[in-house]
């Protein structure tokens, strides 16, 4: 990623403050944008990785897989540098076309619709926890089999207990652990692991190979 002048600072002062976190370089990498995109160093113990997140995040980015977002603000979010890298179609829960449902919201519904025909997608939803509750139901009842999903909606009424849900679904997952995330750390772990994933495709390395996505 190219970086301004003052980015740079910033990025410096930042690697100093977070002197002490113990992460793999490629997980640095991503929380630390998370950090720098929202100022908000708790971020550092919150992002949660399952095991080999990254490396089927990576596969799956550079085959092209669909990607499915939750809010538009997520997906705006992520088109520029996904046209500029790997060019996956991405598709939105709220903009999909459903039939009327009240049980569930239409962001839930529209995920659920998206995850049915895209069983293997991406999947970052940043904002609606009705729409990751729809997911997780939908992995539980192995109706879908994602390449990775990127958890962060905040919530007061059991959010934190739907991202443990989702840890316990054992699909390759990133999440912010607890009540704490945004549609803007979405964003922030998305961009960064395809910052990640582009520059091993780009020098020829296995994407499935931890060292090559390990860039501090």
């Amino acid at each position: 990623m190219d970086w301004h002048a003052e980015d740079a600072r910033a990025l410096g002062e930042l690697d100093r403050e977070l002197s002490d976190l113990d992460r793999s370089p490629s997980e640095y990498y991503i929380v630390r944008q998370a950090i720098f995109e929202t100022a908000d160093l708790e971020y550092g113990s919150l992002i949660q990785f399952s095991d080999n997140a990254l490396q089927s995040g990576a596969a799956a980015l550079a085959a092209r897989t669909t990607i499915v977002t939750d809010m538009p603000m997520v997906q705006v979010g992520i088109a520029p540098k996904l046209q500029r890298t790997f060019s996956n179609p991405v598709y939105c829960g709220i903009e999909a076309l459903t039939r009327p449902q009240r049980q569930k919201t239409q962001a839930a519904w529209g995920v659920e619709t998206l995850a049915r025909r895209y069983p293997e997608a991406i999947f970052v939803l940043g904002q609606s926890s009705s729409a990751l509750a729809s997911l997780i139901e939908t992995i539980e009842n192995e109706d879908v089999n994602p390449a990775l999903v990127i958890a962060t909606p905040s919530g007061f009424m059991g959010g934190d207990v739907l991202k443990e849900r989702l840890n316990d679904a054992r699909v390759p997952h990133i999440r912010s652990a607890g009540r704490k995330g945004s549609a803007i750390v979405a964003v922030a772990i998305f961009n960064a692991l395809l910052d990640l994933a582009w520059q091993a495709y780009a020098h020829g390395e296995n994407p499935l190979d931890e060292s090559a996505l390990d860039l501090r």
